[in-house]
């Protein structure tokens, strides 16, 4: 799907929430959009000041705290950057796997892994209210260059 159809299919889906899609926060989720792989949120304030040059911290982080609500992005904790989400339009589980010689982040939507999760938690009395499954290691393309990985 293109960017402009990922826009507008936002623009619908905040439009039937009644949340206010400014245009700042429109410029970072096309920003997202048009990003390929985590992003930090210096990294995009960068991009952000060529369209607001008078952007701050603060606008980029109010953006993406509005974009997460909405399930458009996701955080990549371990990386402290985010990860735009292509499939923004539905609930889904989500786990990440992340190279850590490229910087690969390739986003895993197994209900399986997040049933046996929960189940887990449940078993010890836990009760979740966020959860970021994430893993380490090195991608296939890593793994073929570098033999060592």
């Amino acid at each position: 799907m293109t960017v402009q159809r990922q826009l507008e299919q936002a623009e619908r889906l905040c439009e039937q929430r009644g949340v206010r899609f400014t245009p700042t926060r429109r410029h970072v989720f096309t920003l997202m959009a048009e990003h390929k792989g985590a992003v930090s949120a210096y990294e995009l304030l960068d991009r952000l000041k060529e369209l607001e040059p008078s952007a701050k911290p603060p606008t980029v982080y109010r953006a993406l705290d509005f974009l997460l609500s909405q399930g458009f992005v996701h955080k990549v904790e371990s990386l402290n950057a985010f990860l735009f989400c292509d499939h923004f339009a539905e609930h889904h589980p989500m786990q990440l796997l992340i190279c850590d010689h490229c910087g690969l982040v390739i986003e895993l939507h197994d209900e399986a892994i997040n049933q046996a999760f929960k189940q887990q938690a449940e078993l010890h009395g836990f009760a979740i209210t966020s959860q970021s499954i994430e893993a380490h290691g090195h991608c296939r393309r890593c793994r073929a260059e570098t033999p060592n990985c």
